[in-house]
């Protein structure tokens, strides 16, 4: 087989959840552009249409946008159910829906209420499992086949690094997120081996900073400490790593985290 041909993937369906805007937009499109049909959630039903109007303008793949909310896991079944109605089946589920944001002051850690803790840790991880049981057990085991792409962060490595934020506006404390993050990455792991033997393969990417709608004297700050001196670039620096690891050209890849992060974590 043409190496080319390992990252085709036509007649594949996949899932995108949070694929509507940033990164999530830019991973279903790459799947998109690389054979697949898309399927987009979102917590607003426009964005997700919008969403998939254009990924379906752009490349000409079949895409539908889904409203849904990982929090709630009767969204869940509905939003899968209707992707498989659709399709006939998700191939590819890609676990991106998260925020770092927490429901109201973003207050530092002696201080950080249980109900923002348990806010990020329901969308970041909590998310992630719900999805993950749904559309193995609904899509993946049936058909004895599936590829899981879970979304991850360096926040998910390392600890929150202060000096980033002495001269910035960006303060209080992310500790949900990054419990929440290094629990995606340690649950990748637990679900690859457990998974491995029905035809199913699970994996992480751990992306780490992406400039968009970032003030400037934060991206400033932070790209000093990274050793290629920059942020990602969306819309090109997570794409080929989505399409790697959902195609046959990681046929033998399971149970790993793929950080992209310009060498700020090898440090």
């Amino acid at each position: 087989m043409k190496i080319w041909n390992l990252f085709n993937l036509e007649h594949k369906v996949a899932f995108v959840t949070g694929g509507a805007r940033n990164l999530g937009y830019d991973m279903a499109l790459s799947l998109a552009e690389a054979g697949a049909d898309v399927a987009i959630t979102s917590r607003k039903l426009e964005d997700a249409e919008r969403a998939a109007a254009s990924i379906q303008k752009l490349t000409g793949r079949k895409a539908i946008g889904i409203t849904m909310d990982v929090k709630d896991f009767e969204q869940i079944e509905r939003a899968v159910d209707r992707a498989v109605e659709f399709f006939g089946k998700i191939d590819i589920l890609v676990n991106n829906a998260g925020n770092v944001e927490s429901t109201s002051e973003n207050a530092p850690f002696e201080k950080r209420p249980l109900n923002e803790w348990q806010h990020v840790i329901d969308v970041n991880l909590t998310g992630v499992f719900l999805c993950s049981q749904y559309v193995v057990s609904k899509a993946m085991l049936p058909q004895k086949s599936g590829n899981i792409i879970n979304i991850s962060s360096v926040a998910g490595i390392t600890g929150k690094d202060r000096r980033v934020y002495l001269n910035t506006e960006i303060g209080g404390s992310t500790i949900d997120y990054h419990a929440a993050k290094a629990g995606v990455i340690n649950m990748t792991r637990d679900m690859a081996v457990h998974l491995a033997p029905q035809g199913i393969r699970v994996n992480c990417i751990s992306p780490g900073p992406f400039g968009r709608d970032q003030p400037k004297n934060f991206v400033e700050a932070y790209s000093n400490l990274i050793p290629m001196g920059r942020f990602g670039i969306e819309g090109k620096e997570v794409n080929g790593a989505v399409v790697y690891l959902a195609s046959e050209a990681s046929s033998y890849v399971t149970g790993q985290n793929l950080v992209i992060d310009g060498g700020l974590t090898a440090w």
